[in-house]
């Protein structure tokens, strides 16, 4: 604990010379006056050195959102190892420590199994997921190949369709010569029936 405590410690120093650095070399405002102790509430910007026509550049009020959410959340950690401590610190009691850490492993090994089972419930519904978007994959695939046999079946009538029309075409044609044929031939009959009554009439009459 003493040795988490220490790093921590080391490591908002270090934290806080990265942002002091990071601000001299982009000649920011100087926001850090007011954020030196992460366990000290964040101060107004009232008093900040500001620039560019007296407003907060957009990268510097990001970076000093930045700043402010690193250190609360360094400063609760500070906190949970200082009490971490306090409960070595205030009893001689050796037995106390012990259940305290007991309990907190128990915890933290409870909310590990809590972890693991929601992980385990979230495998298994993506799995489940998975599986029915392979089955409308293998859905949709099939109902492509048949709609892909019915284009083909479709295309094929037509063809044959088409090849239809066109015999229909040609007997109509042939049909209709056919039929002016057989006009002219009954014209040329009846014309050769009126010739031969016109040459028997003359005989009967010479007969006579």
């Amino acid at each position: 604990m003493i040795v988490e405590a220490i790093c921590a410690g080391f490591f908002v120093s270090a934290y806080i010379g990265y942002v002091h650095q990071y601000n001299s070399l982009n000649s920011g405002p100087d926001v850090l006056n007011s954020l030196y102790s992460p366990l000290q509430q964040s101060s107004s910007l009232e008093g900040l050195r500001y620039h560019d026509g007296g407003g907060l550049s957009d990268q510097q009020m990001a970076l000093l959102q930045y700043q402010r959410e690193n250190l609360h959340f360094l400063s609760e950690e500070i906190l949970r190892l200082q009490e971490c401590l306090s409960k070595y610190e205030r009893t001689d009691d050796e037995n106390t420590p012990q259940v305290d850490l007991a309990h907190l492993l128990a915890a933290r090994d409870q909310e590990l199994r809590t972890l693991s089972a929601e992980m385990n419930h979230l495998q298994s519904e993506l799995r489940l997921a998975r599986s029915l978007i392979a089955e409308r994959d293998v859905e949709i695939q099939r109902f492509r190949t048949t709609n892909n046999q019915y284009v083909e079946e479709n295309e094929r009538i037509r063809a044959i369709l088409g090849e239809w029309s066109a015999r229909a075409a040609k007997l109509e044609r042939a049909l209709e010569v056919e039929r002016m044929s057989n006009l002219e031939l009954q014209k040329k009959i009846a014309t050769l029936k009126s010739q031969a009554t016109q040459e028997v009439e003359p005989t009967s009459h010479s007969e006579q």
